[in-house]
């Protein structure tokens, strides 16, 4: 059965353990309406005080039916100075800050036009930082929903889902965040993070 998905920005654990497993049956929807309030434009990585919200600020985005190909990013932000210094902030101390960072230092210097090109760019870092070559496909068309589909682009959608237990940083002081972001994972677990991917009940 195919699994259907959104392209996200440091997309959860939840998200990219659906794309693993899911191999050559994975989808990654271009072909969408941009999604507001979504993991298209936000992620959550864990600091000192718990979770923290990190947003890409877009251009019209409220647009209804905007298509996600077309959402562009407001560059009159210092949204990536301000990502990059929570980011050190929080994973600094990380067991796998220095091999990370190196390979995604250049996403937060680049300017970046449209929403979409930045996170494929994140996502192709995912992969590399991981060690292993994608086996899902992108459609430039939007699919439509229906039975034989596991559909996870709708944001209002139950999950069941659990994230596995891990370190993660501050756990002296704030309880474990659930189902963060894959940035998250990879700062404290680097390539480690595949077997607990492939361990998630999904």
């Amino acid at each position: 059965m195919r699994t259907i998905l959104p392209l996200t920005y440091w997309g959860s654990i939840e998200h990219f353990a659906n794309l693993l497993q899911g191999g050559e049956e994975a989808v990654i929807d271009l072909g969408e309406n941009y999604v507001k309030r979504s993991e298209r434009n936000r992620t959550e990585i864990v600091t000192p005080t718990g979770g923290m919200v990190l947003s890409v600020p877009l251009i019209k985005a409220n647009r209804p039916r905007t298509p996600m190909q077309k959402i562009c990013i407001d560059n009159s932000k210092r949204w990536q100075h301000q990502h990059w210094v929570a980011i050190l902030s929080a994973y600094r101390s990380s067991p796998y800050f220095d091999y990370i960072a190196d390979r995604i230092a250049p996403i937060y210097e680049r300017k970046w036009e449209y929403l979409v090109d930045l996170n494929c760019e994140i996502l192709q870092a995912e992969f590399d930082i991981l060690g292993i070559e994608p086996k899902f496909r992108f459609s430039e068309q939007y699919i439509e929903p229906s039975e034989d589909l596991i559909d996870l682009r709708d944001k209002k959608r139950e999950s069941n889902f659990c994230s596995p237990q891990y370190f993660q940083m501050f756990m002296d002081r704030t309880p474990f965040v659930e189902n963060a972001s894959m940035l998250d994972l990879l700062m404290c677990e680097g390539r480690e993070s595949i077997a607990l991917l492939d361990s998630c009940r999904l």
